[in-house]
């Protein structure tokens, strides 16, 4: 296991984060956020914390469960565990944020903005991710990254959050 970022190296990166999305869309106000679950969600809350912060209102905040827009559903399980969808703000016109752990394939972003679309016409769809390990299998890119890495296949990338892991810290981890 090797640490890719602590928890202090972590909070500056969603700092800095949070100041290039105010500074690409003029401030926030017109700012929509949605995480994709799990992690992606409590990554989220914390940029809309940092932004209010920072500009004395707070964006709405949504999260998306993308488990049925997946193309690969019926190869993962035939029951799954399915967390909601919650965007309680219109996407119409909107610029959105739409955050998440790890980009890898590009296939969990790309089920994101079908639901997203699902819901709307935003006026832009923007990309915050921690991690971008590369190998995409379409044509995605982040507009926000804390940190890109290449791995190998026997390798895979574990965020760990607080609220759900107790700790903040990202690690490389080898599989057996």
């Amino acid at each position: 296991m090797v640490e890719l970022l602590d928890e202090t190296q972590l909070e500056r990166s969603l700092n800095r984060i949070a100041h290039e999305i105010l500074e690409r869309n003029h401030g926030a106000g017109n700012l929509g956020i949605i995480g994709i679950r799990n992690r992606g969600v409590h990554l989220a809350e914390r940029l809309v914390n940092l932004i209010e912060k920072k500009e004395k209102t707070r964006p709405p905040m949504g999260t998306i469960d993308i488990t049925l827009y997946r193309d690969d559903f019926k190869e993962i399980t035939e029951s799954p565990y399915i967390g909601g969808t919650e965007i309680p703000f219109d996407v119409d016109d909107k610029d959105i944020i739409l955050v998440d752990d790890v980009l890898y394939t590009g296939r969990t972003v790309r089920a994101a903005v079908d639901e997203i679309i699902d819901f709307g016409r935003p006026k832009t769809i923007q990309l915050a991710v921690i991690i971008d390990r590369g190998h995409r299998e379409l044509p995605i890119c982040a507009d926000y990254i804390v940190k890109q890495i290449s791995l190998k296949d026997t390798e895979y990338v574990e965020v760990r959050v607080k609220e759900v892991d107790g700790e903040d810290r990202i690690v490389k981890v080898e599989m057996d």
